[in-house]
């Protein structure tokens, strides 16, 4: 485990990009209002690495430190400032007798509730779970209609307490093509705080990342396929339920040509997305024009606020990265 800073080779461009550093990583800046929000001397720092595939960073506000997953080592780390690294919880996602079949039997994304608790996504126990003050842990969704979950990937909290979540099968050993897999397609839900579990969209086959606009009327959902590399935006309506659906920004083109697929994103409190995706970490404006990248070098899969608002933290393949950026993230 380990961290270090490395200065980004910023990149202006209006729309190629040249040969990367040594190490692959760079601010490529694609419309003026990048430079606003990602000043072209901002420092990547890796404060950890040594993982096998890390995702869900979550800051944890009581503590002063990140939270995060190795999906593959079924545990969650937690990083302090300084440096330091510590084992969180294990195991993370799957709590069988037997040996998981699998690759990724671990929690994916994590969030706090109102009430501080972390909640988590989990691959192998196909749940919504939530680790109590005490260390128990909770259910609080496994069943669709009686039908087990596929494998829970991502979640985001609504003011209200309202919990969204998408469910691909990524967390399956055979993920589509999986014998255990119960239902028949990869849903984006809502629980609430009352735990009624209501579908709310089958129209993405892969969807993973999620994250509210500022007021919470805009719902973003990211299809981690690599031919249908697109980020959905739905309007909110005031039950909660989903209206709308568009293609906010399509990065197929992309994902043919670069590393990576449209994975875990949020949103500042100018409703601009970072975006984990193709080549990095993409900086979509609220109009959905990309602005540019935030590009690590390796594949990113989910990004989180946290410190001040002002630092984004990355999880990237092996690694952890931040960097301090001009913007704060929603909730800030």
């Amino acid at each position: 485990l380990a961290w270090a800073p490395f200065a980004l080779l910023a990149v202006l461009t209006d729309g190629g990009a040249g040969a990367a550093p040594a190490g692959g990583a760079r601010l490529v800046s694609l419309d003026p209002r990048f430079q606003r929000l990602v000043l072209p001397a901002a420092v990547l720092e890796k404060v950890a690495a040594g993982f096998q595939w890390v995702e869900g960073p979550v800051w944890e506000a009581r503590r002063g430190a990140l939270l995060f997953s190795d999906v593959q080592r079924n545990a969650v780390y937690r990083w302090e400032p300084g440096g330091r690294v510590a084992l969180f919880l294990h195991p993370s996602g799957y709590t069988g007798a037997t040996p998981f079949r699998g690759r990724e039997p671990g929690a994916n994304g994590l969030a706090f509730d109102r009430a501080g608790r972390l909640v988590l996504a989990e691959h192998g126990d196909r749940r919504i779970g939530r680790l109590e003050p005490d260390g128990r842990r909770t259910t609080l969704a496994d069943r669709y209609r009686g039908k087990r979950l596929n494998s829970p990937n991502d979640l985001a909290f609504r003011s209200n307490g309202d919990l969204y979540f998408t469910d691909p099968p990524f967390g399956l050993p055979g993920t589509f093509d999986d014998p255990e897999k119960e239902l028949p397609f990869s849903g984006v839900f809502r629980l609430t705080p009352a735990g009624d579990l209501i579908l709310l969209t089958t129209a993405l086959r892969a969807p993973n990342g999620l994250a509210f606009s500022p007021s919470e009327r805009t719902l973003y959902v990211s299809n981690a396929e690599r031919d249908r590399a697109i980020w959905m935006a739905w309007d909110v309506a005031a039950d909660g339920t989903l209206t709308g659906g568009r293609v906010f920004f399509d990065a197929t083109g992309a994902a043919r040509r670069t590393p990576g697929v449209p994975d875990g994103l949020k949103v500042d409190r100018e409703g601009h997305l970072f975006a984990a995706g193709p080549g990095g970490v993409l900086v979509l404006a609220p109009d959905g024009t990309h602005l540019g990248s935030i590009e690590t070098g390796a594949v990113v899969s989910n990004v989180a606020w946290g410190e001040d608002g002002s630092v984004l933290y990355m999880t990237a393949d092996t690694a952890v990265y931040r960097i301090r950026l001009a913007t704060r993230g929603a909730g800030f």
